[in-house]
């Protein structure tokens, strides 16, 4: 198979706007958890978990975010021996994410305050991280299992914590009371904008972003749907039991 060659300017191009996506999730992210958990001192009137978990879990999820920035920025700089080493910390992180955000949706959803700031029945609304979780488990495997190929790779990352970053946007202000189309939308905007990128260099769409966005979108109505039905309900009653 012929090699594609891609020009200097594109592959800066490339660089600029991989490392800007993972700066927007950042900034997208700090926003959202602010107030619950960066600034949380700040904010003594606003409810908080008693759970440990729940603090583990953002220590977690935070460095997360900060190691796809790193990642991205290391590759821009073209530091990528320097990428590749730091990369099995990713698999860490992800094992840890999974682990963490599946036991921390099933405690949540196990109070009798259910999920803090939502008026949807706990058992219900279960769906939603755990279908986060569905989608994020595969596409970081698919991402590690496509390591030697860059352009699947980065878009496999992007996209798995792409799917992960309603909950920040659910709690920027003002937004959670808009309903489920607000916050699934806003989200939407950044594989519509790795869309525009594909369209733009390269004419279409690349496979990852067409399946892996897809796999988002169409999960967003998909959770909201299952959610309320009795396979789902004793489900998620079973699940919850586990934790004793």
């Amino acid at each position: 198979m012929a090699a594609v060659m891609v020009s200097p300017g594109r592959a800066s191009a490339e660089r600029r706007f991989f490392t800007g996506m993972a700066l927007a999730i950042l900034a997208t992210v700090i926003v959202g958890f602010s107030r619950s958990f960066f600034l949380r001192p700040l904010f003594p009137e606003l409810p908080s978990p008693s759970e440990m978990i729940f603090y583990v879990h953002g220590v977690v999820f935070t460095a997360w975010i900060a190691l796809l920035v790193v990642q991205a920025s290391l590759v821009a700089g073209g530091r990528t021996e320097l990428h590749r080493k730091i990369g099995p910390f990713s698999a860490v992180l992800a094992v840890a994410m999974v682990v963490l955000g599946t036991l921390g949706a099933l405690i949540a959803a196990r109070r009798d305050t259910g999920f803090f700031g939502i008026t949807i029945p706990p058992l219900q609304f279960l769906a939603v991280p755990i279908f986060d979780m569905i989608l994020f488990a595969p596409f970081v495997w698919l991402a590690i299992a496509q390591r030697r190929n860059p352009q699947s790779h980065k878009r496999w990352m992007l996209l798995a914590t792409v799917n992960l970053v309603t909950a920040a946007i659910a709690r920027w202000p003002g937004v959670l009371p808009l309903g489920p189309l607000a916050f699934f939308g806003l989200t939407d905007l950044f594989v519509v904008a790795l869309a525009i990128w594909d369209f733009r260099t390269r004419g279409r769409l690349h496979p990852v972003t067409l399946w892996g966005g897809l796999l988002i979108i169409v999960s967003q109505p998909l959770r909201l749907v299952v959610s309320s039905t009795e396979g789902w309900l004793a489900f998620a009653q079973w699940a919850t039991g586990l934790l004793g």
